[in-house]
């Protein structure tokens, strides 16, 4: 109830500054609206956001499967944490822009060089993330499962998994937040598809309803991924440390 108020109120103060503003550089929100339906109406809205939501699931799977594995590595093998911090550190300061207009100029304006742009400039921060979970393993479940013999499949799945969950959900939250605006970048500067080219036809035709009309299902659609999906998940997680006081409590 609370985020629908605050909602309201937004549209409220778009509204009113529309009001008090040339339709042409803020149009309110019914102008929006319409371009928004007329867009929905010709398929074109629903084919950008879906060419645009691909791209963003791809990249976020290849920098978090990269992104995890090394991060692990570093985690848990304090040579590879120190040989590869270095790089590490130089991709974390690299700016997103630099990266991806050297990967156009490397491997040309293709599908493989925009999504192995954003998944490098999102692989960093995962490894950080996921790094900062394997150091924080506990070591003496470690030393229950050499005790018990168990598998390398069981060990992975019943003692490391669960403690780095938490770690993997911060870092999809960091994640998506990151991933989804650079796409629009890298759609912008040399895709002919997706949110991100539209964004940029109507910025060079000033349209603003135009770009507006891109703009907003696309934050809502992250919204819903992160309300939906994200955050459920963040709590499927995160509930054992919820039901750790009340075990103690009873004990």
């Amino acid at each position: 109830m609370i985020r629908l108020v605050s909602l309201a109120a937004l549209f409220a103060v778009w509204q009113a500054a529309a009001w008090f503003s040339d339709p042409r550089r803020l149009p309110g929100p019914a102008l929006v609206f319409e371009a928004i339906i007329e867009e929905a109406r010709s398929g074109a809205l629903f084919s950008n956001l879906a060419i645009t939501l691909a791209r963003v699931v791809a990249s976020f799977a290849l920098a978090m499967s990269l992104g995890a594995a090394i991060g692990y590595f570093m985690g848990r093998n304090r040579l590879a944490d120190r040989l590869l911090d270095p790089w590490l550190v130089f991709l974390l300061n690299l700016p997103a822009l630099v990266v991806i207009v050297l990967a156009y100029v490397w491997a040309g304006l293709t599908e493989a060089a925009a999504i192995g742009a954003v998944a490098l400039n999102k692989l960093p921060n995962a490894v950080v993330t996921i790094r900062e979970g394997a150091r924080a393993l506990d070591h003496d479940l470690d030393e229950m499962a050499q005790a018990f013999r168990f598998s390398r499949a069981a060990r992975l799945r019943h003692v490391i998994l669960p403690q780095l969950a938490p770690y993997f959900a911060a870092a999809t939250r960091a994640g998506l937040s990151l991933v989804w605006k650079i796409v629009l970048v890298v759609e912008l500067l040399g895709r002919s598809n997706g949110v991100g080219f539209e964004i940029n036809m109507a910025f060079q035709q000033f349209d603003m309803k135009l770009l507006f009309a891109y703009a907003l299902p696309f934050v809502a659609l992250m919204l819903g991924v992160e309300t939906f999906l994200v955050q459920p998940l963040e709590r499927h997680v995160a509930r054992w440390r919820r039901g750790a006081p009340r075990r103690r409590d009873r004990a």
